[in-house]
């Protein structure tokens, strides 16, 4: 295999994983942790598997962080009671730095 060739599959590997929803990555990447444990593969298989498995938690990781800014935050209204509102992406930064605060 050429070095351009392998500087190809990466990528063509980031977007097929990349295409995954959260249910099919997560029990692909369950799979791919119980064949490494249990042994057996030979070398290349292993460090192809494992490359897989080390983008699939990476991939698993974007979508839980998207959906968790996707969660509806509680926030105080005067008089005591609670309110909900939609956590919009480019306030993460803003609502990260309130909870610090009020844990």
């Amino acid at each position: 295999m050429t070095t351009e060739a392998k500087g190809t599959l990466p990528t063509a590997l980031d977007d097929e994983i990349a295409a995954l929803p959260f249910d099919a990555a997560f029990a692909e990447l369950r799979t791919a942790i119980e064949e490494l444990e249990a042994g057996g593969l030979p070398l290349e298989a292993t460090i192809l598997r494992t490359e897989r498995a080390v983008a699939l938690q990476r991939h698993c990781e974007r979508l839980l962080s998207d959906a968790e800014l996707r969660v509806r935050q509680l926030t105080a209204r005067p008089g005591g009671g609670l309110e909900t509102r939609d956590v919009g992406v480019d306030e993460a930064g803003g609502v990260s730095n309130a909870s610090d605060r009020e844990a």
